[in-house]
């Protein structure tokens, strides 16, 4: 993938009747939406031959006052030599929640046994201006060797500060701060950047921001803000995206996709039982996904 990447342009263009191969990695939860749970049925919808690697399983997400977690870094080595001598090959390698600080190694490992293939990292180590349970610094300062090289970077504006080192300001905050904050993330070797989440306090809208290396100026892309917040969400949203770019849409045009498929699963998800902790019900949006083959 080039530096000249561009918002306008495909990131990946996809040919005839050939389904593209993408390593998911990404934690797997029992119970709750999110991680493994949300990106292989999403990209699947997408026409995507989705090959999980697993970071860690957990009985259900960290939202939930009770979870076992079990780390499966000393696995995935080898779990990756068998891919390897088996010959497979890889379109993309999108990844997520990690269990150790030694699993972006891993992912390093992918991306120079695949060159060829696209990078996606949704840097997930926190929200609300706080860290997860289950990362440390040692992991979140590990996580920024990922930026290097990744085509697209989805990180929320906890995780932005985490990678850059700029201090957290909260949801409300100016263009100017989100330009600093996409001029450090490219700086640091990212070739396309996606910035969610920003809300102006009183206003029904969610901003999501999107530049380039070969387009620095932030570009702004708005969906409808619902009032209350689920879990899950921002992986919904980077599958979605993931999903939108490897059936050959432009950057831009996979934020907004990503942004409205996340709208009308919340819409779905408040009819459920327990919604405010079991996580954001896709199912029955994942049409929004196939439409994209059309």
């Amino acid at each position: 993938m080039s530096n000249g990447i561009t918002s306008s342009a495909p990131l990946y263009h996809r040919e005839g009747g050939y389904i593209p191969r993408v390593a998911a990695v990404h934690d797997m939860c029992g119970y709750g939406k999110c991680s493994l749970g949300v990106a292989i049925p999403v990209l699947s919808a997408a026409g995507c031959d989705v090959c999980p690697v697993p970071t860690a399983l957990f009985s259900a997400h960290t939202k939930f006052p009770v979870f076992y977690m079990h780390d499966t870094t000393s696995m995935l080595n080898e779990y990756l030599d068998a891919w390897k001598q088996e010959g497979i090959e890889l379109d993309g390698v999108y990844s997520g929640f990690l269990g150790s600080a030694e699993q972006v190694a891993v992912i390093q490992r992918l991306y120079a046994e695949y060159p060829s293939a696209l990078h996606i990292v949704d840097p997930v180590m926190g929200d609300g201006g706080a860290k997860y349970p289950t990362y440390t610094d040692e992991m979140c300062g590990a996580m920024a060797a990922l930026v290097d090289g990744a085509d697209v970077l989805t990180p929320n504006l906890t995780e932005a500060s985490i990678l850059t080192g700029i201090p957290y300001r909260g949801q409300d905050v100016d263009t100017a701060f989100i330009q600093q904050n996409v001029d450090a993330l490219l700086a640091m070797g990212a070739r396309s950047v996606v910035i969610k989440g920003v809300v102006h306090e009183g206003e029904d809208v969610i901003r999501n921001y999107v530049a380039t290396a070969a387009e620095p100026a932030a570009a702004e892309i708005a969906s409808e803000l619902l009032p209350y917040m689920l879990h899950g969400t921002g992986d919904l949203f980077a599958s979605g995206l993931t999903a939108a770019i490897f059936a050959g849409r432009s950057l831009a045009e996979s934020v907004e996709f990503a942004g409205t498929l996340v709208r009308d699963a919340m819409r779905i998800t408040r009819e459920q039982p327990d919604f405010e902790v079991r996580g954001v019900s896709f199912e029955t949006v994942l049409g929004e996904v196939t439409e994209l083959l059309k």
